[in-house]
This record gives C-alpha cells, structure tokens and sequence, in this order.
C-alpha cells in the first residue's frame, strides 16, 4: 500500500462552494478523492506539453469574449500562421458575448504547443482546453 500524504490547498469561499456543489452532484463521499480525481485529469491534458517529440492530433478549445477589442482579428491571425496543423475549425455563438470555438489539429508536438501558447496568452481569452494524442 502507498503512503498517503497529506497537503493544504487554499481556496477562495466561492471557488470552494462551486466544488463543493460540483463533487456533491457527482457523488463523491469526499473533497479528497475528488482533488486526487482532478490532479490526475489536470496531469493527463498538461502532460503532452512536456512530449514536445512527434506527431500529435487533437482539439484545443478556446472560450473567449468577441467583444474585446481586436481579439477575433488576432486570434484569425495566429490561426493563419499556424494553418499547416490546423485541420478545421468551429466557431459555436454561447451568449452576446461569448464564443466557443474548436480548433482540430495535427502535425508536431512543439507547434501544437506554441499555437496553444499564443491562444491562450490572448487579453479576452477566458479558457484554452487541451485533448491531445500522440500518434
């Protein structure tokens, strides 16, 4: 059997109540196992960042606000920069002001990454998720 060790996570009350309300709908008996849960999935998508080796595809998806000035122009033109590993695109409208949009890709590992880099680090971006396979 493993040793257990124990660390301290600080969180602000709102952040701890939306988890709180989250693992309870999920069924979880306890904060524990659902922190275990939650590193393990934040490890598996972080991991293939540190594989910068090889042939990768995947879809990153990127939650943004449309309504910050010059975000969609830079946004179309990193994209364009990086258009030999994107394979396709989807832009979905949430709210007024909200966008998702799916970026499919293919190609090296270490391209992947810089456009990944270059979304996310964008004022206005709100959220880059990663699902990544090596192939």
């Amino acid at each position: 059997m493993s040793k257990i060790v124990r660390v301290s996570v600080t969180f602000t009350p709102q952040l701890l109540k939306d988890f709180d309300e989250v693992i309870q709908k999920m069924g979880y008996d306890n904060r524990s196992k659902a922190v275990q849960d939650a590193v393990r999935l934040f490890i598996s998508e972080r991991k293939w960042l540190q594989e910068e080796k090889g042939l990768q595809a995947g879809v990153l998806m990127l939650l943004y606000d449309h309504e910050v000035r010059g975000l969609e122009d830079s946004l179309t033109h990193v994209q364009h920069h990086y258009a030999g590993i994107i394979s396709s695109t989807m832009h979905i409208h949430l709210t007024e002001r909200d966008c998702l949009e799916a970026i499919a890709v293919k190609g090296d590992a270490a391209e992947i990454r810089k456009l990944s880099d270059e979304l996310s680090s964008k004022r206005g971006v709100k959220l880059l998720k990663t699902m990544i396979v090596s192939l």
